[in-house]
């Protein structure tokens, strides 16, 4: 069982950059980030692999987001520009081994989950 502890959210205004980080207490394959806003659906924003592969994020955060990880540590973070209203939401990171890549959008293949971290982006 691996246990994941988010940190990093907090209230920022629009245009400003946040870094989310995560630690894993064991070592995984992917690791990535989702997000909830409240009234919607969970989203998949951003994966990345322990190697071999270029990190995928979904089409809202391209260009804005980078999501990184420290294999030595078993961490992954997430940088944040560029924030906008529409990123207010629960960051919840995301980790899981044997994950094929057209599945590694979907939360249902991860098998560990952190508890979230709130990040608000005022207007």
């Amino acid at each position: 069982q691996v246990q994941l502890v988010e940190s990093g959210g907090g209230l920022v205004q629009a245009g400003a950059s946040l870094t989310l980080s995560c630690a894993a207490s064991g070592r995984t394959d992917a690791m990535g980030w989702f997000r909830q806003a409240r009234g919607k659906e969970r989203e998949f924003v951003a994966v990345i692999r322990r190697s071999g592969y270029t990190p995928v994020y979904s089409e809202s955060v391209k260009g804005r987001f980078t999501i990184s990880r420290d294999n030595a540590k078993n961490t992954v973070s997430l940088q944040m520009n560029s924030l906008d209203p529409e990123d207010t939401a629960v960051y919840y990171c995301a980790a899981g081994n044997g994950i094929i890549l057209s599945s590694q959008r979907r939360g249902s293949a991860y098998a560990y989950w952190g508890q979230g971290t709130q990040v608000t982006v005022s207007s």
